[in-house]
């Protein structure tokens, strides 16, 4: 099987479901002692297992099962620490407010916290170990190109994927091609480049078609293995054959009526930041409240999105937000908190109200950039197939650039914007209820990252 994407995910819920029962049994051994009793320990088992179902929904909300974020580094450690910060704080909430099992286990929930802290850690290590030497597709990629080399390298840096790189191979070496598949034991080919451009390839892989070879172009490796669409590899016949629009009327038909009863339940959850906010800016500049800007919606056509102010006024005579770096002298104290917690978003539900926008889609992006972005990469208008979002896939894979200061020249710029657009073509192919579920969730993980 090629992808093993949802089996290795799977395999690390169910590690992490059973590590939640065996730090309790820890617990409550290291607690009672001889004194444990098997009414005690039913006891706990009745109390905390409705608990653990939340800490799992915790677990998710902090991407913890996401692989390409499953390295022991710091960043993952972090994630982890505040999950299961998150999860104590739950679990006192939880007791106190379902007194019904008759426990109160504040000292029980910080030793299983960190008793659970612990074995997670050494479970990843362990599943890291499986994933980089068990359960993969062994690949080589034929033909040399900026997008084949990207690939090979990010394959190379994570092997939890579930894919090794063997061979990256030149088209000039093909005759080689069966000796090495048979060396390395590889089952997957990514061809970088059109078969119709080498017949010898093409006749080679004819002819060796008993060795039972997965074959795959570029566009589909990207789009199973990195979730996008490599704009280099892609002509106009690829849109015309991934691109049925037509098949996606009931899909868009019911995300209108979703966004319309999402969009009124967030607006009476944010009323108290239209009464706090206005006041906050107020009292900062006595500028205007709102930000508005023309941006580009479905079809190209002309729409007005709404923020509350986070930027001086005329801050766009100033230059745009890549060219800032970190500390961005444009932008307001005040403003800064707003970005912080994505509340200068808020006013955009009245796009979505209007129909104008969606709460999932590729963002919206100004008319300057459009103009400049339209010459710099192929296809670009084709992302305005469908609604924009106040989220979406690329700002879930890519991240927002703002004030990140990650991007220093014009070059890193379109490079940036190359790879948020192979994610757009990707969300534009894909998109389905529980890609916008995904995403969904995710987003809501941004309230605590900064940046993105």
């Amino acid at each position: 099987m090629l992808n093993l994407t949802i089996f290795r995910k799977i395999l690390l819920f169910l590690g992490d479901l059973s590590l939640f029962y065996v730090s309790l049994i820890i617990t409550l051994i290291i607690r009672f002692g001889q004194n444990l009793t098997p009414q005690i320990f039913s006891n706990h088992l009745a109390a905390f297992s409705p608990l653990f179902l939340v800490w799992i929904f915790i677990f998710l909300f902090f991407e913890l099962y996401e692989l390409n974020i499953a390295n022991l580094n710091s960043s993952f450690l972090a994630r982890l620490s505040f999950a299961l910060l998150l999860c104590l704080m739950a679990g006192v909430i939880f007791f106190y407010l379902f007194p019904i099992f008759g426990l109160t286990p504040k000292t029980n929930l910080v030793v299983l916290t960190a008793i659970l802290w612990l074995l997670i850690i050494l479970w990843r290590k362990l599943a890291l170990y499986l994933f980089s030497s068990y359960f993969q597709n062994r690949i080589a990629i034929i033909g040399i190109t900026n997008e084949s080399e990207k690939l090979a390298q990010i394959l190379m840096r994570n092997p939890q994927l579930g894919y090794k790189m063997m061979e990256l191979i030149l088209a000039s070496d093909i005759v080689e091609l069966p000796q090495k598949i048979k060396e390395s034991k590889i089952n997957t080919l990514i061809l970088a480049k059109d078969l119709s451009e080498n017949p010898a390839l093409e006749k080679i892989l004819y002819q060796y078609l008993s060795l039972r070879v997965n074959l795959l172009d570029l566009a589909q490796a990207y789009e199973i293995i990195l979730k996008k669409i490599p704009i280099g590899f892609i002509d106009q016949a690829w849109f015309l054959e991934n691109l049925q629009e037509g098949q996606k009327r009931f899909y868009d038909k019911t995300k209108r009526i979703l966004d319309i009863l999402l969009a009124l339940i967030f607006l009476v959850l944010t009323i108290p930041f239209w009464l706090i906010v206005p006041l906050i800016i107020k009292i900062g500049d006595k500028g205007p409240v709102f930000y508005i800007q023309e941006r580009l919606g479905k079809n190209l056509n002309k729409i007005k999105v709404a923020k509350f102010r986070t930027m001086k006024e005329n801050a766009d005579c100033l230059g745009d937000d890549w060219s800032q770096g970190k500390e961005d002298m444009r932008i307001t104290k005040q403003g800064r908190i707003l970005r912080y917690f994505h509340i200068d978003e808020i006013p955009q539900i009245f796009n979505i109200l209007s129909g104008k926008m969606s709460f999932i889609g590729p963002r919206p992006e100004s008319l300057r950039n459009i103009a400049f972005l339209e010459k710099e990469i192929p296809y670009y208008h084709l992302r305005h197939l469908v609604k924009p979002g106040i989220t979406g896939w690329a700002q879930m894979n890519s991240g927002y650039l703002n004030t990140s200061g990650e991007i220093g020249n014009l070059n890193e710029k379109i490079r940036y914007d190359f790879e948020k657009v192979e994610y757009d073509f990707y969300y534009i192919k894909n998109r389905s209820f529980i890609l916008d579920l995904n995403i969904f969730f995710k987003s809501l993980g941004l309230f605590f990252k900064q940046g993105r």
